[in-house]
Parts: structure tokens; sequence; C-alpha cells
């Protein structure tokens, strides 16, 4: 007889349960907890609510889903196989395996269906923020009457651990200020965390919690209760003008004999008899593996026959928008390409020595306002740092509640969100996020970045006050060990702009440049505008290191500077050559543009045969020596800041033009 269709509904989450904890078993390492336990919500999700195509992982109006508790990723690499995405069952029974598309959490860009790159707990959570935001904005900008040609949700599985960390908290407060209705998060309330019990730490109301930051919050008492999970998708997606959290509780582990409701379950393998006695407690047969029952395949993947039909209805109406909204249509085709035109290059602000000393965060703020009207998807600001960090774009309005179509965000005292924040953006096609603040909170920020990095994706960081040249605001605030750290990261990039001309060339390079996070790192004082008369042009920045002078084509000596303490090696050039000294200045405002540089290239501005280099940078040497081998010396900081007026404070930690020529010669004669 045919099944009904609770019976079905039950199959397809025990089936999620089974080939769950079977690729956990199989690869003797893993999370079956939560996969056990969230079962009932997610395939509620899946088949009743969530707006995809499998067919199409990348098509642009589908509804976003995240795991946030990317520790129970078998959960969803379970719904991307069963629903019809590009990822088979022999991948599933490859679950945390050398070349596999099921790795430990889950990556974008690496398994099909996966919208951002979670594990660290708290990201994904703030990455949908980010999403809805950028939801919110292109909406807001290239919908019409009748064409709603942006609509979609953000819908999220997040967990104890997520609610735990800084950063959700950081970011919940934020969408409850922005009023983002269209995310709906379902909170996976198992009271279960690695150590044992979450009440050992973690007490509080989360439901009163997210009520105070303005959130719309339901209470789902069973987490098995189908028709209670679906009923509060449905009041959450009719709530428009608040995120909505659904707390569900839970059973870590539901099913397992021996281990439902305790840590055990969380982070290993139940083990073969556990996992045995857990399918007999679900009505499973023990000796089958991985198995999906045939009524359980045909219900699941009827998702894609639901996705194309969606999807071919948006192109449709595409077709028609375009007839009616022309040059709202082509705009919208362009940016979903990252195809920005011509014009915005065209509108960088050129400087010249005639301008006299200017701070590069003043030159960035007059970079961003001059392109920013050219690109329709830049949209950012500061974290309570705008008038410092000169992110604001002047004249566009405020993105606030009830003014979707703002470009200037206001992200709050709020680093670690913002940069999670940047990231959902960025994972948003067509849209090009920045966030501002001083580059010693960059180290709030650290988790998004690297994240970042390993996603690939571009969210642009303006990091000002980039050095002890900030002043007396003293050593807290003072960066030493910042632009190596940053440095540190593998596929980030970090410019370091030396005048106004530079930083204009840097942000050109931070636009076009889509395969990574790009930090632009900016002073605090004015620094001289280079006489690019006498010295190279300021296009070079692109190949991250050049030639800015030199005495002769065979010197002697190599003075390397970056940003700010480019003038002092300027100086010490000048110093130097009218002593008859073969002297070579390379300015280097960026060691990764440098590095995806040819042999060649790099053996023209570094000659291997010239082993006597100074570097001068106001920051920890460490990483220096590739640059000037052993043989050279490097001017930096190995202590912390001082408070006192900037020009002191150069002038006492060493980086001066008399210092430099002295170091040059001490090095000169050895």
């Amino acid at each position: 007889m045919p099944l009904s269709q609770s019976e079905l509904d039950q199959l397809c989450i025990n089936t999620i349960r089974t080939l769950s904890i079977d690729a956990v078993q199989k690869a003797r390492s893993g999370h079956p907890g939560l996969p056990l336990g969230a079962a009932t919500m997610a395939y509620v999700l899946w088949t009743r609510h969530l707006k995809h195509n499998p067919a199409n992982p990348k098509w642009y109006n589908r509804d976003r889903f995240i795991l946030s508790a990317g520790h129970g990723c078998m959960l969803l690499y379970s719904l991307l196989h069963l629903t019809g995405y590009d990822l088979s069952l022999d991948e599933i029974k490859r679950f945390r395996q050398w070349g596999s598309k099921t790795p430990g959490h889950p990556e974008y860009g690496h398994t099909p269906g996966v919208e951002t790159t979670t594990g660290p707990l708290g990201q994904g959570f703030a990455n949908g923020i980010g999403m809805a935001i950028a939801e919110r904005y292109l909406a807001a900008r290239y919908n019409r009457p009748n064409y709603e040609v942006v609509k979609y949700r953000i819908y999220a599985i997040v967990s104890d651990g997520d609610l735990m960390e800084g950063v959700a908290s950081e970011a919940a407060s934020l969408a409850g200020h922005l009023k983002l209705g269209n995310v709906i998060y379902l909170y996976d309330d198992n009271k279960i965390s690695i150590d044992g019990s979450t009440g050992l730490a973690f007490t509080e109301d989360v439901a009163a919690r997210f009520e105070a930051y303005g959130w719309h919050v339901q209470t789902v008492d069973d987490g098995n209760d189908i028709e209670a999970i679906h009923t509060a998708i449905k009041n959450a997606e009719s709530e428009t003008e608040r995120p909505s959290l659904i707390k569900v509780r839970t059973h870590i582990g539901y099913g397992s004999p021996n281990k439902q409701d305790t840590a055990e379950a969380h982070g290993s393998p139940l083990g073969e008899e556990e996992v045995r006695l857990t399918k007999k407690n679900l009505g499973w047969d023990p000796d089958l593996f991985f198995h999906i029952p045939s009524d359980v395949a045909v219900h699941f993947r009827k998702a894609v026959d639901r996705g194309k039909k969606w999807e071919s209805l948006w192109h449709t109406m595409l077709e028609s928008y375009a007839r009616t909204h022309p040059d709202l249509a082509e705009e919208f085709a362009r940016v979903r390409k990252n195809e920005y035109g011509k014009a915005w290059k065209n509108a960088l602000p050129t400087f010249g020595a005639e301008q006299g000393a200017m701070a590069t965060r003043e030159a960035s703020g007059k970079v961003l306002n001059a392109i920013a009207p050219y690109l329709p998807t830049l949209i950012g600001g500061s974290a309570d740092l705008t008038p410092s960090n000169n992110t604001y774009l002047i004249g566009m309005p405020e993105f606030q509640p009830g003014q979707p179509t703002g470009r200037n965000l206001r992200f709050g005292v709020r680093e670690h969100a913002m940069g999670s924040i940047l990231n959902g953006i960025a994972l948003t096609e067509g849209m090009i996020p920045y966030g501002g603040t001083f580059l010693i909170f960059s180290e709030y920020m650290r988790p998004p970045i690297r994240l970042a990095a390993i996603m690939g994706i571009r969210p642009i960081y303006v990091f000002t006050h980039d050095s002890i040249g900030l002043g007396e605001d003293g050593p807290t605030h003072q960066p030493i060990e910042q632009l190596a750290a940053l440095r540190a990261i593998p596929n980030m990039t970090i410019i370091r702009p030396a005048d106004a001309a530079e930083t204009a060339e840097a942000w050109k390079i931070a636009i076009e440049h889509t395969r990574g996070p790009v930090a632009l790192a900016l002073t605090r004082q004015k620094v001289p505008s280079i006489d690019r008369t006498k010295y190279a042009a300021a296009s070079n920045v692109a190949h991250g290191a050049y030639i800015l002078a030199e005495t002769s084509p065979n010197p002697s000596l190599i003075l390397i500077g970056t940003g700010s303490e480019v003038q002092y090696v300027i100086g010490a050039y000048e110093q130097l050559a009218s002593e008859g000294v073969d002297v070579r200045v390379v300015n280097m405002p960026s060691w990764e543009l440098f590095e995806a540089q040819p042999k060649d290239y790099r053996d023209s501005v570094f000659p291997p045969n010239v082993t006597k280099r100074l570097a001068v940078e106001a920051g920890v040497p460490h990483g220096w020596h590739k640059y000037v081998g052993c043989e050279g010396e490097v001017i930096g900081i190995t202590k912390f800041g001082a408070s006192a007026p900037y020009e002191i404070i150069f002038k006492e930690y060493g980086l001066s033009v008399e210092n430099v020529v002295a170091k040059a010669r001490e090095l000169l004669k050895r």
C-alpha cells in the first residue's frame, strides 16, 4: 500500500538521519548529534518553504540557506544530495576525505548549494544578516510594481554555540534595528554543548534577549512536530518588519538509545553498535547503509522540477522587465556579472604634488565619493568611525529602516559583526561591500577576514590610522604587529599607499580584484604627495613594488619603503645620491601584488646580485627579511607605541631621514 503523507514524512526525516550517521561512522569523524536532532526542522524547511533550484545552485533569486552550526554539515550534505544537487552518494560516502565535496565543515565554492563557509560559530549567523541587507538594497534599487526581480529570504539553522558567540549578538542587534524581515533563523535548542549541558554556562532567556533586540520570536516545544514547525515558519514569513527567531526544542542525537541528550553525541561518531541500535530505534533496518528508499528519492527530487519552474518564471519576468524598464534591466544584468563599465575608472581623481601633503585616509574618501555614483552596488560604512575613516558617501542616503535604497551603512561599534556582514554582502553576486575602522581594530575582525580569504570573496577593508603616526592616542590604538598579521593570511591582499595618487590606484585595484579580500592601510597624518614628474608613476602600484627612483641601473644599495615611510626613504635617497652613492628606491605598497608578478619582473626590482638592502616600515619587521636578505637590514618597530605627537614618535623610533641615511651608511661599510 502507498505510504500516507505522515509516514512518508517520517521516512524522509529518518533517511536524513541515517545517511548522516552512516557518513560520520564511515569517516570515523564528525558530529552526528545535530543531524539526528535537527532533521525534522530541516526537512520541513527544505520541502515546504525553501525556494531553490538544485539544477542551478547559483540562481540569483533563490532563497539562501545557511547552516551556521557548520559542524552538523552532514545534515546539509544529506539534504543537498536528496534534493538533487550535484552531490553524489559516493561523495556522501567520502565524507571528510581528501578531495571529496563533503569536507568537515561546509565550504563555499567547493560544494554545490553551500552558500557560505561556516564552522567558526556565529559567522554564518552574521553572514546571513549581510545577505539580508544585500537583498533589501537590491530589491529597493531594481524592483518595480509587478516586477519583484529580487525577492528572497535568508533562512538558517543556528545552534547554542552560535548564540553564545559575541559576533551573533552584534549582528542580531543590528538586524533588529534595521528591521530585516527577510531573515528567518531556526534555533536548534538541544541544550548540549561539547562540555556538557548548556546549563554550565548558558542560562539566559534567549527568547527574551532576541525580543529585546527587536526580533519576532516563536517557540516550538517539540522538534519532531512537523506541523508546529511548519506553522511557525509560515508565521515568520508573514512577519515583514522584524527578523524572526524560531526556538525549536530538539534532542541532540535523537534516537540514539545511549547517547541522546548527551555531549557524547556532539562531536564523535556514535560507534558501530550504537549506529545499529539507533537505526532499530528509528524503525530502520540496521543492516542497510546509505540507504535511500525509492519513495523518499521520488519525494525529495520533486525539488528539481519545482526549482526549474521557479527559475523559468523568474526569467520570463526578467524578459518583460527588460522591455518595460530597459535601463534598470541592463544595469541589473551588468552588476550580476560584475561588469561596471569604464565610467568609474574615468572618474578616479588625480592627485599631483601641487596639491601638497594629504592624509591617505582623506584621499581615500575623495576617491570613494568620486567613483560611487558609477558603481551602483558599492555599499558600506564604518564601525562608528565614519568621520575618521572617511567612508561616508556624501549626498547619498543611509541604509536605515524604511530606507533600503541607502548606501551608507551604520555598523555601530561592532567590528566583528561588520566583518561578517561584509562577507554576507560580498557573497551576493554583484555587490561590492566596504567597511572601515582603525587598523588596530582589524584584530576584532580576524575571523571573518580569514573566512573571506578562504572563500575567495572580495570585501574591501578601509583600515585607517595605520601606524604610530596616529599620535597621541598611544599604544592601545597604534598598530605595530597588525600589518604582519594580515600579511600572514593566505589569499589576502594588503595595499599601503605612499601618497594620494597611490591611494587612487589602490582603490582601482580593490574594485577590480574579485578573488579575495583587499585591505587598504591608510594614514591619519598627512604625507607628502610624491612629485611624479621626478619619480615613477603611481600606476605602478598594480605591480606591488616598483622602482620609484635610482641613480644607476646597477645600484650598490636598495632602499625599500612602504606607506608613510616612503617619504623618509626618498629623503635618504636624495642625500645619498648627492654623496655619489649608486642607490635605488623601491616603493612596495603590496607584498601580495608583487608576489603575483613574473619572476623576471621581481628580479628586475630586486636584482639577486644586489645584497645591500634596507627596508623601512612603521611596524614589526616580520617578513621583511624575504626582501632584504641575510645581508640586509630592516628599520621597524619591535615594541609598542607611545602617546605623543606623531612627529616626535617617528623620530624617537628611528623613522627619519637621518636614521635611514645612517643605517644605509653602516650597511655599505660592511
